[in-house]
Order: structure tokens, then C-alpha cells, then sequence
């Protein structure tokens, strides 16, 4: 199965909206990745593919943004998975006081994501900062619901992260990791999911909101968990955007089966996002619901963390049982994250679990695409710099 989109929406895909959509830059990351490779065919490929023109496909998922550069659901980040060739741009969707929708990661993470501990609002937030002192870590945490719309507006986004060694607030925004960059941190614009909708509609890119889970009571005042559901929906709904060219995701299961139920032309795309604790991907059994039950519920896309579709078979990238599982109900896949675990010279950490072994430097990126690609049958590939992936997808002549 293909992405569904509007056949408009195709053309604008194509040819783009405006002279900044129709423009693609690759950059001289995808070659640098190629460069480590180890010789052989898909080498070889790549290589061929070093200098050609590329085209914005779906297969390539920006998530956050480009926050291996660029402060993470900011404007400016946006445009550069745009111009990426990013084919999808995800805004993660929480809300603010007064109960406006805006694009964070997380209801909680203004203290590590903006430069709200350095404004007045610091006196606002649930938690201010507090400094390091003997074993304790620095702390601070700040939630788009301790501000209004037009406060959090007020903020600058930056580049994710927290020095937990500080003992002054101004020290702990400073805590970016070394693998990134705060060349591009001077400027973050913050925006509201209907802002997001407006400039994606403008970069020519389909639309793959996240209903973030809320950390403050729900109901939040008046505001149920259906409601916030059915609020993110009808954003798109407002601005003209058709179904199929929305792919709303949740890690809340029933938020997914509402907007199946009473959504359901934005339905059938909804993205059931999986980082079950307790299912073990090599083991079909403990798949509780299980994929044929999630496709009986009308599930048709589920996104697990990459490693979940991943593990060795001698020595080799295979897919996992819960990949082969999820292709035999009928179910389609896309998973996260890209280029989000720094140099993988050392296992490349959390996300390529089930297959450190076989992870030893950043050569092996394009390696597990085309597995996650050609043989585990992903349909698109969230990236922190989507270059990556817009570069494999053209060379493959994928979608």
C-alpha cells in the first residue's frame, strides 16, 4: 500500500507550493554517510546516486523538525526538513492555559526547549529552576499550561537539552550535546499547530500531528481527552486540509480508536505510535492487543521505535518477528527514530538495541534503512535530519 494522497496534493508534492517548496538541498551529509560504508552493491548504489537531483518523497518523515541542527518545532527548523526533501513535517501537538494547541515534544520540556528560565515567565512554571547541589542534579520544569497563548508566543525556541550540573539557570540552558550544533540556536520561532498547518499547506508537505499526552489532570478545565482529540482534528478540518493527507498519531491507543470512530476519513491514516513496555518484539505471544486485533479495530498504520523491527540472524540486520507479524494482519509501518543517537561507533544506544552488535559507525545508517526499507517494507522513516532519508528514497525511486 501506498500513502493516500489527493491527487492536488500529489502535484504540490511534485512541484511544490511557492519557489521554496520546489527547491531541494541535500547537503553534503548523505555523502559523508556513504563515505563510511563498507564496499559492496548498496554502496555502489548510493554512490551512483552522489550529486543527483533528489525529490521530496513520503517515505522521508521530518520529526521535530531537523533538531539534529536546528532548535526542535520551531519555524525555522521546519523549513529545513522542508527543503530536505521531507515529504511529511510533524508538528507534536499539547496545548497552553487557555486551552490553544502549539507544536512541543512534550507538555513539560519549555525549561529544556525554550529560553524560558532566562524571561520573566521562569516565575511562572510548575517547578523553577533549582541548582546542583551534592547529589542532586539540577531541575526545572516548565509546561506550555503554566502560560497563555500569547506568553508562550513570547519565547524562542532552542536547542534541546539541560546542563544537570548547573548551578545558575543561565548555565542550564547550555546543555546541548556535542553531536549537535547551536549554530542555527540564535533563532527559534515558536509556532501554533494551526500556524504549522498553514506553512506546511504553504512547503508543499503532508501533515503528521502527534496528540501529545497531557501532564496536567484531564479534564483540564472542561477540556476532555476526547475533545483535545477531536480540537487537533478539527484544526485541519478548519483550514481546508483533506483527510488523506493528514496522519494524526498518538501513543494513546484510544485516541487513535476515536478518531476512527468519529473521524473516520482522518481514520483510516491514524497512527497508532507503539512503545509498549511490555511487549517483546521477538515474541508474537505477548502482543496484547495483537496486530490482527489492532486491525479488527480498524488500525491500518502502527509506528514502533526502529529497533522493534529490527534483529540479527548470523551476523545480519533481519526483520524482527514483530515486523512479520505486523505485515501478515495487514497492518503498515513506520518507525522512529533516525539519526537522533549521535555517532554510532559504540552500538548506537537506545534506538538500535536489538542490533548493537552490528552497529559500528555511522556507515551503518544507510544500512539499516534499506533493511527497514527492502526487506522489513517500512513506509516511511522519521529522521532528525531528513536529508538522510530523502537521499536513500530518490536513489531508490521510492515514493
Amino acid at each position: 500500500m501506498r500513502f493516500c494522497l489527493a491527487p492536488a496534493f500529489v502535484a504540490a508534492l511534485v512541484f511544490g507550493h511557492g519557489a521554496f517548496a520546489a527547491e531541494i538541498d541535500l547537503g553534503p551529509r548523505p555523502a559523508w554517510l556513504v563515505g563510511q560504508m563498507a564496499d559492496g552493491p548498496l554502496k555502489d548504489k548510493l554512490e551512483s546516486c552522489l550529486g543527483e537531483p533528489a525529490k521530496r518523497t513520503l517515505f522521508s518523515i521530518s520529526h521535530r523538525g531537523a533538531p539534529l541542527m536546528f532548535p526542535e518545532h520551531t519555524q525555522e527548523g521546519y523549513r529545513a526538513a522542508a527543503r530536505m526533501g521531507a515529504g511529511i513535517v510533524e508538528c507534536d501537538v499539547t496545548f497552553t492555559a487557555d486551552k490553544e494547541l502549539v507544536c512541543r515534544h512534550s507538555q513539560n520540556d519549555l525549561h529544556t526547549t525554550t529560553n524560558i528560565l532566562a524571561t520573566e515567565l521562569a516565575g511562572k512554571c510548575t517547578k523553577g529552576f533549582a541548582p546542583a547541589t551534592g547529589d542532586q542534579p539540577a531541575s526545572a520544569e516548565c509546561r506550555t499550561s503554566d502560560l497563555t497563548l500569547a506568553e508562550f508566543k513570547s519565547l524562542r525556541g532552542k536547542m534541546d537539552g539541560a546542563d544537570k550540573t548547573a548551578t545558575s539557570a543561565e548555565a542550564y540552558l547550555k546543555g546541548t550535546a556535542p553531536w549537535r550544533t547551536e549554530l542555527y540556536g540564535g533563532a527559534g520561532t515558536l509556532m501554533t499547530h494551526a500556524e504549522s498547518i498553514r506553512l506546511f499547506e504553504d512547503l508543499g508537505v503532508a501533515f503528521t500531528p502527534e496528540l501529545k499526552a497531557p501532564e496536567v489532570a484531564m479534564p483540564y478545565e472542561g477540556m476532555t481527552q476526547e475533545d483535545y482529540a477531536q480540537k487537533l482534528i478539527d484544526d485541519y478540518k478548519a483550514a481546508g486540509i483533506a483527510p488523506e493527507n493528514v496522519f494524526a498519531q498518538s501513543f494513546n491507543l484510544a485516541d487513535v480508536l476515536y478518531w476512527i470512530e468519529n473521524e473516520p476519513e482522518f481514520g483510516k491514516q491514524a497512527v497508532y505510535l507503539d512503545a509498549r513496555r511490555d511487549l517483546n518484539p521477538m515474541d508474537p505471544s505477548s502482543f496484547s492487543p495483537s496486530m490482527a486485533e489492532l486491525k479488527a479495530m480498524g488500525v491500518n498504520y502502527i509506528a514502533p521505535p526502529l529497533f522493534v523491527l529490527l534483529s540479527l540472524e548470523d551476523g545480519k540486520i533481519v526483520p524482527s518477528p514483530y515486523a512479520r507479524e505486523a505485515k501478515a494482519a495487514g497492518l503498515y509501518l513506520i518507525t522512529w527514530t533516525l539519526e537522533r543517537s549521535g555517532p554510532l561507533s559504540s552500538g548506537g544506544g537506545w534506538y538500535y538495541q536489538s542490533i548493537g552488535e552490528a552497529i559500528d559507525g555511522d556507515g551503518r545508517v544507510l544500512e539499516v534503512v534499506d533493511v527497514l526499507a527492502q526487506q522489513v517494507g517500512v513506509k516511511g522513516i522519521f529522521s532528525d535530519w531528513p536529508a538522510t532519508t530523502s537521499f536513500y528514497a530518490s536513489c531508490m525511486g521510492l515514493d
